[in-house]
């Protein structure tokens, strides 16, 4: 059996599209056929040379499939506990690691020591299909599974395990969000599902923050209360206690944008005792200066996250099983674009900026 791969190399900065013949299952691998893969932020960096990956490499984590074919010690039993069977869709980890390893211990495993990540591991004769961008896929050992529901659409299951599951985790490192006012800065993809799971944790605004008066204002479609323009001649705290109609204090920052500006300007919007998460710092960038004596006597708290763990996973999944009908998710996939546009489907993502491009494998045996 051959699968079809693009391979991204660094040096061209383009795709080739190529065949190889499946390579047999090692002990404890499972087989899938990929459905529809997302073109996260991530992928467009590393196409775009911003960012910089093993090369060559097959792209693509944000991905969704059915399990083809168990090697012998292949795990059966997905997170939840629920049977894994040949046709079964899951979502998965974009990591691969050892649970008994260090990090793994103490609940960070996407940190772990040897880790695999799909979608960034380079291409070699003996390693191979492990990214989205391929007709097929390999999954290690030890990469955590959960087994999808059939009702959702596939280029909403294919968000799962890279956009649902980081907000997720940023969720759970701001603690319950119940009753509290959340500011979440930067409302592209990740940024406006932190509007809509902040809605379903029932907090009790939500703030939308961003450069753009369009996807801001799109977020109040999503479950933000209040949209404000960060380039705007006034304050972002005046903004918002103008549409407020009172003074509002801000008790958790999600930052989605990475930029430093954005992530001091934020900080220094938070309330005594409020937490700021910051997952959008995942690219080179300068250095700025934190006021340690605000941070001090007003109990502020500063939390990182770059990427999840598997409990994230499961809270993502039950949240679009709960919520996907709720949040029009899928009108923020563009495309539906097949493999051999690969190139077409990057400069697309590129040029035109929609929150994601979508890779569709429904229609390949």
């Amino acid at each position: 059996m051959e699968s079809r791969l693009a391979i991204f190399d660094d040096t061209s900065g383009k795709f080739s599209l190529h065949k190889i013949t499946i390579p047999s299952l090692l002990e404890g691998e499972i087989l899938v056929k990929i459905s529809y893969t997302t073109i996260c932020r991530s992928d467009i960096y590393t196409y775009q040379g911003s960012r910089k990956e093993k090369s060559p490499t097959i792209l693509g984590h944000e991905i969704v499939g059915r399990i083809i074919e168990f090697a012998d010690g292949a795990n059966k039993t997905d997170l939840r506990g629920h049977y894994m069977s040949i046709g079964d869709r899951i979502t998965w980890a974009i990591y691969a690691s050892d649970p008994n390893s260090i990090y793994a211990l103490k609940g960070i495993p996407q940190k772990s020591e040897l880790l695999f990540k799909y979608g960034h591991e380079q291409l070699t004769d003996k390693n191979t299909l492990h990214g989205g961008l391929a007709d097929y896929i390999i999954l290690r050992p030890n990469t955590p599974i959960v087994k999808l529901m059939d009702f959702i659409p596939d280029p909403i299951a294919a968000l799962i395990n890279c956009s649902f599951a980081t907000v997720a985790g940023g969720f759970r490192l701001a603690d319950k969000v119940k009753d509290k006012t959340v500011l979440v800065n930067g409302t592209g993809m990740l940024g406006t599902i932190a509007c809509a799971m902040a809605s379903n944790g029932h907090a009790k605004r939500i703030i939308a923050v961003d450069i753009s008066e369009e996807r801001v204002n799109r977020a109040l479609q999503f479950g933000a209360d209040i949209a404000v323009v960060s380039n705007d001649t006034h304050t972002i705290q005046e903004q918002i206690n103008a549409k407020a109609g009172q003074d509002v204090k801000i008790d958790v920052v999600m930052e989605f944008s990475g930029l430093p500006t954005a992530m001091s300007s934020t900080l220094n919007l938070l309330d005594i005792g409020g937490i700021a998460v910051w997952i959008g710092a995942t690219f080179p960038q300068t250095s700025f200066e934190v006021n340690g004596e605000m941070i001090v006597r007003r109990l502020l708290s500063i939390k990182g996250l770059h990427n999840y763990n598997e409990k994230d996973l499961i809270t993502a999944v039950a949240f679009i099983e709960s919520c996907y009908e709720l949040f029009d998710f899928q009108s923020m996939i563009e495309g539906g674009f097949k493999l051999e546009e690969v190139n077409k489907a990057f400069e697309y993502a590129l040029n035109k900026n929609p929150f994601r491009v979508g890779i569709d494998f429904s229609n390949v045996l």
